[in-house]
C-alpha cells in the first residue's frame, strides 16, 4: 500500500513524515503551484468572471515529481494549512494531479503532534468548493482592483505605483490619522497636586483636586494660582473611605491578530517576523528525544475557542505547579468575535507541560521569545483571577476636594505568570502600591501643593500594533492578510516608519486623496468590511461567488470609466520634501526623491542642475579606526546598522549604537550593546573601557 501526503512545507512533510511512519510518503508542494498569469489579467469578467490559472513559473520540475509520486500512489492525502488558503491549494493540487473532488482525500491538521495528525488521518474529508469558492472570490477581487486601478494611478501620479483593495484602506487610516494630527490644536491645562502624609505613616502620598461640587477644570496659571491662593493655610481632613476588592481577569488567549499586537509591543517584532517564528512553530522543530514536534496549534486564527483537553492539560499543569488556589472556580470559556471562524482553536502549546525553559535550548532566539509569549498567555488565560484591595480616599481642604486611590495585591493569581501589555495611550492610569491607614475624620499634613502646566496631545501615531488593531476592529482583512497588507505597504512606500509609528509618506497622502475623490468605496472601511462578511457567506455557502463579484465589477467599472473622464489629461504631482541639505552646486536647498534603489537627495533645479546624493543619517559618533563620522545605514534586508562614512576605505560597522557619551579613558565613541548581557564599551583598539548598563 502507497499513500501520498501532500503537504506546503519541507519543515511540515518532515514532522509529518515522523508520525505516519512507513507506507506514507511525505512531500511539499512549496505553497501555491497554479495561479492566475502575471502578464495579464486573467479574469473574463464579461462570462462569468471564469479565471484562467497556469502553473506557476519556476515550478515546472516540481509539478512534474508530484504528478509522477500521484501516479504511482494507491492513494493521494492533499494536507495544505486548515484555512480558505490552504484549501485552494489542495483545490489545485487536486486539478493538477487528476484527483476527484468527489473523493475523501483532504485532510487538516489543527497541530503537527502525533495526536493531531493522528486525528487528521482519521477524518478525511472532500474538498470544501465553498472555502475554495471564497477564496478565489478574494483573489478575482484583488487581481480586478490591482490590474484596473494600478495603470490609472501610473498615468495620473506615477509610473510603477500598484493598488490594492485592502491596502488602500489601510493606508487610508494611517493618512487621516496624520491629518488628524496635523489639524491638533493642543490646549493648556493644569493640575493642583498635594502630597500629604497620614499621622500613621511618615510616607506621603499624593492626592489630586477634583473640584468642589463637580469636576473642577483649571485652563490656565493664573486660575491655578487662585486655587493655590485659597488653600492657603488649609486643613486636609479625610471625608471619606471606600474599600473594596477588585478582580482582574487574564486576557484569552492569542488569536492571530493578538499576537502580532503583543509580540509588537513587548517584543519589538514585526508581524512579518512574528508569522515566520509562529510558522515554524507550529510545522516542527527538533526537540530533544521528542524529535521534530509542532509546539504551538495554527496560527492563522481569530477563534479564541479551546479544546477540553487542552484545558485539562492547562489545569493539570497549574494545579502541580502553583496549587489549587491558582485555578479558576469553573473552566474559563472566552467568546468569540461573531464574524471569527471557528474551525480552528486559539494559538496555544499543544503540549501544556512543555515549558519555554525546556524547549529552549532547542530553539531560535526568535522562536524562544514567540513560544514564551504564546505559552505564558495561554496557561495564564486558564488561572484564577488576581484580586486587589483598593481604596479610594476623598479628601476635604477649604470646599475643595481631593482625591487619591491605590492598590494592594491580596492575590496574584495569572499574573505571577504573566499580564497582558498595552500601548502607552491605553495604559490604566492608577495609582501603584498603597495608601497608607485612613480613617474618616483623619486630619493629614501637607508636605507639598503645587500647580503643573500640561498641554493635550495629539493621537498617537499608528504602530504596527494599534493598526493591526484597528484593522481588526474595523473588519478589514483576515487573519492571513494582516502581515502582508503591512510589508506591502512599506515596500511601495506609501508609508515609512519612524521609530515604531508608521506615518504616510508625500506619495500616501497624494495616492490617498485621489482615491477618496475618485474611488471612494475603494478606501471606505465600511465597504471593505462588507466585502468581507460577502466573503465569509460565500464560505458558508449562503451567497453565490460570481453573484458576488458581479455585485461589485458592476460599480467598480462604472466608477473607473467616471475618473477616467474627470482627470482627463490631469497629473496629480507628489510635493518633494525639502531638507537643509544645500547644493553645492548652486545653493538651493535639496529635496529627498525616490529612485529604484530608495530614496536620495536631488537638486529641485533639475535639469539645469543634475546634482544628486546619498541621504546619510549621522549619528554623532566617530569611527574608532579612522575618526571618520560613523552612519546610520541598513542592509539589503532592512536591517539597521552602523558604519564609517569613508565605506570602503574604512570598513568599520557594528550592530552596537554609539553614544554621545565619550570614553573616560581614550576618549573615542563609546558603543551601546543591547539584549541581557547588555553593555557600554569603547571599539578604540588596545583601550579595553567598557561597564554594565546599569552601572
Amino acid at each position: 500500500m502507497s499513500n501520498l501526503v501532500i503537504v506546503e512545507s519541507p519543515a511540515k512533510a518532515k514532522t509529518i513524515k515522523k508520525y505516519l511512519g512507513e507506507g506514507y510518503e511525505v512531500v511539499a508542494s512549496m505553497g501555491h503551484v497554479r495561479d492566475l498569469p502575471k502578464s495579464k489579467l486573467g479574469v473574463d469578467v464579461d462570462h462569468g468572471f471564469e479565471p484562467t490559472y497556469v502553473d506557476i513559473k519556476g515550478k515546472e520540475e516540481l509539478i512534474a515529481g508530484l504528478k509522477k509520486q500521484a501516479k504511482k500512489s494507491d492513494t493521494v492525502y492533499l494536507a495544505t494549512d486548515p484555512d480558505r488558503e490552504g484549501e485552494a491549494i489542495s483545490w489545485h493540487l487536486a486539478h493538477l494531479l487528476n484527483l476527484s473532488l468527489e473523493d475523501a482525500n483532504r485532510i487538516t491538521f489543527n497541530e503537527i503532534t502525533r495526536s493531531g495528525v493522528k486525528s487528521g488521518m482519521e477524518h478525511p474529508r472532500e474538498i470544501d468548493i465553498n472555502l475554495v469558492n471564497a477564496q478565489q472570490t478574494r483573489r478575482i477581487l484583488d487581481r480586478i482592483v490591482g490590474y484596473k486601478l494600478s495603470p490609472f494611478l501610473w498615468r495620473k501620479v506615477r509610473r510603477g505605483l500598484s493598488a490594492g483593495r485592502v491596502q488602500s484602506v489601510a493606508v487610508r487610516l494611517i493618512v487621516d490619522r496624520e491629518n488628524e494630527i496635523k489639524k491638533f490644536k493642543s490646549e493648556e491645562y493644569w493640575s493642583v497636586d498635594a502630597k500629604l502624609t497620614a499621622k500613621s505613616s511618615r510616607k506621603a502620598f499624593a492626592a489630586k483636586l477634583y473640584g468642589k461640587d463637580k469636576k473642577l477644570e483649571i485652563h490656565n496659571k493664573e486660575e491655578a494660582d487662585a486655587i493655590l491662593a485659597q488653600l492657603e493655610g488649609a486643613e486636609y481632613v479625610v471625608s471619606g473611605v471606600k474599600k473594596s476588592v477588585r478582580r482582574k481577569s487574564p486576557a484569552p488567549p492569542f488569536t492571530t491578530s493578538t499576537l502580532q499586537q503583543e509580540a509588537s509591543r513587548r517584543l519589538g517584532f514585526q508581524a512579518r517576523r512574528t508569522m515566520k517564528a509562529a510558522q515554524e512553530l507550529y510545522e516542527g522543530v527538533e526537540v530533544g528525544a521528542l524529535g521534530a514536534v509542532g509546539l504551538i496549534t495554527y496560527m492563522r486564527t481569530d477563534s479564541l475557542r479551546v479544546s477540553d483537553e487542552a484545558a485539562a492539560e492547562a489545569a493539570a499543569f497549574v494545579e502541580g505547579r502553583y496549587g489549587k488556589d491558582y485555578l479558576p472556580e469553573k473552566r474559563r470559556v472566552f467568546k468569540s468575535k461573531n464574524n471569527a471562524q471557528d474551525a480552528h482553536e486559539a494559538i496555544r502549546p499543544t503540549m501544556a507541560d512543555m515549558t519555554p525553559d525546556k524547549a529552549k535550548e532547542y530553539l531560535t532566539g526568535d522562536q524562544y521569545k514567540l513560544y514564551k509569549l504564546i505559552w505564558e498567555r495561554f496557561i495564564a488565560s486558564q488561572m484564577a483571577n488576581a484580586l486587589l484591595d483598593t481604596v479610594a480616599v476623598d479628601i476635604t481642604a477649604n470646599e475643595y476636594l481631593f482625591k487619591a486611590s491605590g492598590y494592594t495585591v491580596k492575590f496574584d493569581g495569572f499574573t505571577v505568570l504573566y499580564e497582558e501589555s498595552r500601548e502607552k495611550e491605553d495604559e490604566e492610569k492608577e495609582e501603584s502600591g498603597a495608601l497608607p491607614p485612613l480613617a474618616r475624620d483623619d486630619v493629614l499634613k501637607l508636605k507639598s501643593l503645587e500647580g503643573t502646566q500640561h498641554f493635550t496631545q495629539p493621537p498617537a501615531r499608528y504602530t504596527e500594533a494599534s493598526l493591526i488593531k484597528a484593522l481588526e476592529e474595523n473588519g478589514i482583512g483576515r487573519p492571513s492578510t494582516y502581515a502582508p497588507t503591512i510589508t506591502t505597504i512599506l515596500t511601495r512606500g506609501y508609508v515609512e516608519r519612524e521609530a515604531k509609528a508608521l506615518k504616510p509618506t508625500a506619495l500616501g497622502e497624494v495616492t490617498t486623496q485621489l482615491m477618496i475623490d475618485q474611488f471612494p468605496k475603494i478606501v471606505d472601511a465600511a465597504f471593505t468590511a462588507q466585502m468581507e462578511q460577502n466573503l465569509d457567506q460565500v464560505e458558508e455557502g449562503k451567497t453565490d461567488w460570481v453573484g458576488t463579484l458581479g455585485a461589485f465589477y458592476g460599480d467598480f467599472a462604472k466608477t473607473l470609466e467616471t475618473a477616467e473622464k474627470n482627470m482627463d489629461g490631469t497629473r496629480v504631482k507628489v510635493p518633494d520634501e525639502e531638507t537643509d541639505v544645500v547644493c553645492e552646486l548652486c545653493g538651493r536647498k535639496m529635496v529627498i526623491k525616490i529612485g529604484r534603489f530608495g530614496k536620495f537627495l536631488a537638486c529641485p533645479g533639475f535639469p539645469e542642475c543634475r546634482n544628486t546624493k546619498k541621504i546619510v543619517q549621522e549619528t554623532g559618533g566617530l569611527c574608532p579606526k579612522c575618526g571618520g563620522k560613523v552612519l546610520a545605514k541598513k542592509s539589503k534586508t532592512g536591517k539597521s546598522y552602523f558604519g564609517c562614512e569613508k565605506n570602503p576605505t574604512c570598513d568599520f560597522m557594528t550592530w552596537d549604537t554609539p553614544m554621545s557619551e565619550t570614553c573616560p579613558k581614550c576618549g573615542a565613541t563609546l558603543f551601546k550593546k543591547k539584549g541581557r548581557a547588555g553593555r557600554i564599551y569603547c571599539a578604540k583598539e588596545g583601550c579595553g573601557y567598557e561597564r554594565g548598563l546599569k552601572d
